[in-house]
């Protein structure tokens, strides 16, 4: 019986379906009461009967709380009311007008911030670029955080971020393809790349993956990066996800690929390197020798992150002839309390510390910061007067902690914070080998992993020697003439000589 009367509601539907008009009609009577079938549970639809001095008749009709309600009034109301100007569009002083004849369109365009005139007795629509959403103000990045660049971050208006990159790049070889993706939210997708740098075959690859793409909706950039990876086993990003225009800009003139989606406030960017997440756009408004400085740091605290809790956990369960005498009596001493095995006490202290830090980031921002600092401190010391865990682990843990934080990528830092978890099993077992075998599949993982089809290994493997130049250093930026190689730029000159090598 309910499977009858499921079937008889899917018959009036499709019969409902059929009775909505899917073309303008010569009546505005009809027009209205179609576009009132199509947003009957839309409360906000406002339609505004107009008429003019000869007595023709038209609606205004638009969402209420999507417009700009200044535009309405002044650049549409005005005309039409007080000025008895003609409907048509040449008489409304707003910029990009159209006409359609469909009712989808219609329908489409009022959800997304237009204005649509019916006019009596005319078989088409003029629609309006009114669109007045809530938004909020550029601010500084929350993630990506400077000292000496730019403050300004991308919002959720794809309009304001394209203009903040502009701002960088005011160029006719900035290309910019739009693209919607989701059959419900029809979310609008930029596609921006540099014509005479970026490759074509690049372009073509990332455009056909996003055509690909058959979902119901798309809400943010960290949706569409699972749809466009290559590999979906890897805990390494694949795209870089970021915030900052200037960051943004950077990548485009190195023959990189940007998606800015709509209503996210951060933009994708590839094919990528494992080596390009240790950069920071400091690195490039500090001095080179103190900028290879913090490089080297980064790349030091990576393996420090990964390796640190492994590396305690194989010298007390198996190599503990490799530690002095005098440290391995006093790690000796701190642990005779400590009821747990190496392995289990790691894992204690490193699930304890990322639900402390998972805290800190859930929680409005003064309280996390206290929730981290407090957390950490009451809970590491009460733990060890408790004898759950060793002074040493404390330590381990925290130069462990504070590595993982040095990484500028939130993306690649939360991969590092996972890695350390099967490395730290794998010591269990296997000591010191047992880091060296974890270590050598790390390395192949990373070697054959690629971005959009290019090595996510470079300029590491394969061996580029001239990208070096940007990779585990930095060299004066009059020394970096070409681009990295690793992106497969179209030009591979960016600059000229602007200084005589040797010369003050």
């Amino acid at each position: 019986m309910f499977f009858r009367v499921g079937k008889t509601k899917q018959r009036r539907q499709k019969q409902d379906d059929k009775s909505i008009e899917t073309s303008v009609s010569t009546k505005l009577a009809e027009n209205v009461k179609a576009l009132n079938q199509r947003f009957a549970s839309s409360p906000d639809l406002i339609i505004k009967e107009l008429q003019n001095s000869s007595g023709q008749k038209a609606a205004l009709v638009y969402l209420e709380n999507l417009v700009d309600k200044t535009a309405i009034n002044d650049q549409i109301l005005r005309p039409l009311m007080i000025e008895n100007a003609a409907f048509d569009p040449a008489s409304i002083p707003i910029h990009k007008t159209s006409t359609t004849r469909a009712m989808d369109l219609i329908e489409s365009s009022i959800f997304i911030g237009k204005s649509v005139l019916l006019v009596d007795g005319q078989p088409w629509a003029i629609i309006f670029n009114t669109q007045g959403w809530p938004q909020r103000s550029i601010k500084e990045p929350q993630i990506e955080s400077t000292l000496k660049g730019g403050h300004q971050g991308l919002v959720e208006t794809v309009g304001l971020n394209i203009a903040l990159i502009r701002r960088y790049l005011p160029h006719r070889e900035l290309m910019l393809t739009k693209t919607l993706v989701g059959e419900r939210s029809q979310t609008s997708v930029f596609l921006l790349y540099l014509r005479d740098v970026c490759q074509p075959e690049l372009v073509k690859e990332l455009e056909n993956r996003i055509d690909r793409i058959k979902i119901d909706a798309l809400i943010n950039a960290g949706e569409l990066e699972e749809y466009l990876e290559d590999h979906w086993f890897t805990v390494f990003p694949q795209f870089m996800q970021t915030e900052r225009p200037d960051t943004i800009v950077s990548q485009l003139l190195q023959g990189r690929i940007v998606l800015i989606v709509d209503h996210s406030p951060v933009a994708l960017v590839g094919p990528m390197n494992f080596t390009s997440f240790f950069q920071n756009v400091d690195d490039y408004s500090l001095r080179w020798i103190l900028a290879s400085f913090l490089r080297f740091i980064r790349f030091f605290s990576f393996l420090i992150a990964i390796s640190l809790p492994a590396f305690y956990i194989a010298t007390i369960s198996f190599n503990y002839e490799i530690l002095p005498i005098d440290l391995m009596i006093s790690i000796g001493i701190s642990r005779e309390r400590v009821p747990f095995p190496p392995l289990l006490e790691a894992f204690i202290m490193e699930v304890t510390i990322e639900m402390i830090r998972e805290a800190g980031v859930r929680l409005p921002s003064p309280i996390g910061q206290t929730i981290g600092v407090v957390g950490g401190i009451v809970i590491g010391q009460a733990a060890v007067q408790a004898g759950i865990v060793s002074n040493v682990m404390v330590i381990v843990v925290a130069l462990t902690a504070i590595s993982s934080y040095i990484i500028p990528n939130y993306d690649m830092a939360s991969a590092i914070r996972l890695i350390r978890f099967p490395l730290m099993i794998i010591a269990s077992m296997f000591g010191m080998v047992g880091i060296a075998i974890g270590m050598m599949i790390l390395s192949i993982h990373i070697v054959t992993t690629t971005s959009l089809g290019y090595p996510y290994g470079s300029p590491i493997a394969p061996i580029r020697l001239p990208d070096w130049k940007d990779t585990w250093y930095r060299l004066p930026l009059w020394k970096m003439d070409k681009r990295p190689i690793s992106a497969d730029p179209r030009q591979s000159m960016r600059q000229g000589h602007s200084r005589k090598s040797g010369k003050n």
